[in-house]
């Protein structure tokens, strides 16, 4: 799989932040998805492959791309048998936020990213469009910290595995109310916070990563972009974990669904049997063979973002694979008909 979709995939990914970045301070997060969308969507289907998403823009009535179910890739039309080879006809599932963290796309700010997880049919598990308990960790706290512990015990066991003083620890935390309490836990045991409106995917990649200063990713955050950071620290050989919340009552934004017992409905009806399980990153992106690939938007302190210049447009992507246990960063200098000037920096 590898082989054949990784070059494609990166484009998927760089034509959505270039499509978001052009409404990058323009105070349009609506404009800015939409854009990101409709790009993905169609650099998607100029691929050979075979694909369903699997997490996506939402159901089919709310959402007219990229929606769950959605079939994409030359290898889905009618005549695939003939222009598709046997290897490209095998069926995978991918789970995408064309523009996550929308938000610091339209007001200019860091972490706005393009990105997208690809695996094997049944290999990303099929997360509702509900919230979701989150703890992220480093390599070194792989299977160590546990998302049932409370922070102050894993903030313990994170400074012991990387040889630090608590008070040197960082930990990234969704700017919420229902997580108050947390934040206060934290600050406690003398680690710092950093809070962020949007985009705990980037935050929590942060982790998998020596060199960024952040060492934990805590709290809760939409389930669906939980099942792509999954994809990505799996990949890494990081620490995540995910527990679905539905009841309402704990996210205090509201949740899809008219109350927890109707959100209970719903998971069931969706064969999750326990809702209350911790999910490993193993577990929600299964799949033997799993790539992530995310393209900035906005720059971060991990990845640069999409720069416009006189001769073309510069983007920057990361690509992590299972099966080559490779992470690639790809500088691409996108060029425009007869440049007069290449940017180089």
């Amino acid at each position: 799989m590898e082989n054949t979709l990784a070059l494609e995939i990166i484009e998927v990914v760089e034509q959505a932040a270039i499509a978001s970045a052009r409404l990058t301070g323009m105070g349009d997060k609506d404009g800015a998805d939409e854009a990101a969308v409709e790009a993905m969507r169609e650099r998607m289907n100029q691929c050979h492959m075979r694909g369903r998403i699997v997490i996506g823009e939402g159901e089919r009535d709310d959402a007219p791309m990229l929606f769950i179910g959605e079939e994409v890739g030359i290898c889905t039309q009618p005549n695939a048998a003939e222009v598709c080879t046997p290897e490209e006809l095998v069926e995978i599932d991918i789970a995408v936020d064309p523009c996550e963290g929308t938000n610091l796309c339209a007001y200019g700010q860091p972490g706005s990213i393009a990105v997208l997880a690809v695996a094997e049919k049944g290999g990303l598990f099929a997360a509702p469009d509900f919230y979701m308990n989150k703890l992220a960790a480093p390599p070194d706290a792989k299977g160590k910290v546990d998302i049932s512990n409370s922070a102050t015990e894993n903030l313990k066991i994170l400074a012991e595995c990387l040889d630090r003083a608590m008070d040197e620890l960082t930990v990234v935390v969704m700017k919420r109310e229902r997580h108050a309490d947390l934040i206060k836990e934290i600050r406690s045991c003398g680690s710092r916070v950093q809070l962020i409106s949007d985009g705990d995917v980037g935050a929590a990649i942060n982790c998998g990563f020596a060199g960024t200063n952040i060492h934990a990713l805590m709290g809760i955050g939409a389930a669906p972009e939980g099942v792509i950071t999954a994809a990505a620290m799996k990949c890494l050989g990081g620490h995540f974990q995910g527990q679905l919340i539905y009841d309402p009552a704990i996210v205090k934004t509201g949740l899809i669904g008219e109350s927890k017992e109707k959100n209970l409905e719903r998971m069931k009806s969706m064969g999750i049997n326990d809702p209350d399980k911790i999910y490993t990153a193993e577990e929600l992106a299964s799949g033997n063979n799993v790539m992530f690939a995310a393209s900035g938007i906005t720059s971060s302190n991990w990845l640069e973002g999409v720069r416009f210049f006189g001769g073309g447009i510069r983007t920057q992507t990361l690509v992590i694979s299972s099966q080559s246990k490779t992470a690639r960063f790809v500088d691409t200098i996108h060029l425009k008909d007869n440049p007069k000037r290449i940017q180089l920096k």
